[in-house]
């Protein structure tokens, strides 16, 4: 009889980092007298964006970071909220500018990026910060959170990055972009499967680790799956499930119930990579902030 994947913990693994960005926070107020702040801005009336700051929020309260908190309209101009964001990024109390997408359609998501500081850019996703990912030798600001958050998984669960075979599902640039040129940076050999990939399954049989980042409910079949592989699910899709009280139910980019009889580690769906997010916003909000401490 195989034996079941071993399950990667996001919730545990996220709490340790929240845990030890918590710890450095007390140690920056103490040593320098700095109070570490991220600001949120939240454009429109989105239920899902509401409840994503909120549970920012929350977070960084419990890890003693102060929080600007800042919502505009559905009906905000671009002016506007590039003045918001521009105001923010002059306010010294602001080490870190969470804008959250998406932003309604008379606004462009590109332009208001753009204009977060890279020195504030803690969803890393600044062109300079993606770029300077894809340099050898090169140090980003930050790395997006999620890609950061799957690497993280990958570290502490104990599995060999170096000389790995990775295969990523997915080329966005939340995603699957910056996490292939991640595992460039920690020694992999990668291939980035997507929607012209002609034989996607039997590249991913040759996979020691693989991300899935499509955004397909149970895509990825079990026999896809390499004996002892480790899979990251970065995928959260609701499908419809009767026996729910609600109707519905989460489930990840692979089919986690066939996957975990091949797979060496799993993450599940939910609890698996979505934990990680926050918990690397929130490392990087500290890092902005130490980098305000004077050298000497």
């Amino acid at each position: 009889m195989a034996t079941l994947a071993t399950l990667i913990d996001g919730k545990a693994i996220a709490a340790d980092v929240r845990a030890e960005v918590k710890k450095g926070v007390a140690a920056l107020k103490a040593e320098h007298g700095i109070t570490v702040g991220l600001a949120t801005v939240l454009v429109g009336d989105d239920p899902a964006s509401h409840k994503y700051v909120s549970m920012k929020r929350k977070a960084c309260a419990e890890a003693g970071i102060e929080s600007f908190h800042h919502q505009l309209g559905a009906d905000a101009t671009q002016d506007q909220v590039l003045g918001l964001v521009r105001d923010l990024g002059a306010d010294d109390r602001v080490h870190g500018i969470l804008v959250q997408l998406p932003l309604p359609k008379q606004v462009d998501e590109k332009t208001v990026l753009d204009a977060v500081p890279l020195s504030k850019d803690v969803d890393g996703f600044h062109p300079l910060n993606i770029g300077a990912l894809a340099m050898k030798g090169r140090d980003p600001e930050f790395r997006p959170c999620t890609p950061h958050g799957c690497i993280e998984l990958l570290k502490r669960s104990g599995t060999e990055i170096s000389g790995a075979n990775a295969v990523v599902l997915g080329r966005s640039n939340i995603v699957g972009m910056p996490v292939a040129l991640m595992l460039v940076e920690q020694n992999a050999t990668v291939t980035i499967c997507h929607s012209r990939t002609k034989n996607t399954p039997d590249l991913i049989r040759e996979a020691d680790i693989l991300i899935a980042a499509i955004g397909r409910a149970h895509f990825v079949k079990g026999d896809w799956i390499k004996q002892g592989a480790t899979v990251i699910d970065v995928g959260t899709n609701v499908i419809d499930d009767p026996s729910r009280k609600s109707g519905k139910r989460l489930v990840g980019d692979v089919d986690f119930d066939a996957a975990k009889e091949r797979a060496g580690k799993i993450t599940p769906v939910p609890g698996g990579v979505g934990p990680m997010t926050i918990a690397m916003l929130l490392q990087n909000t500290l890092r902005a902030a130490k980098k305000g401490v004077p050298s000497g």
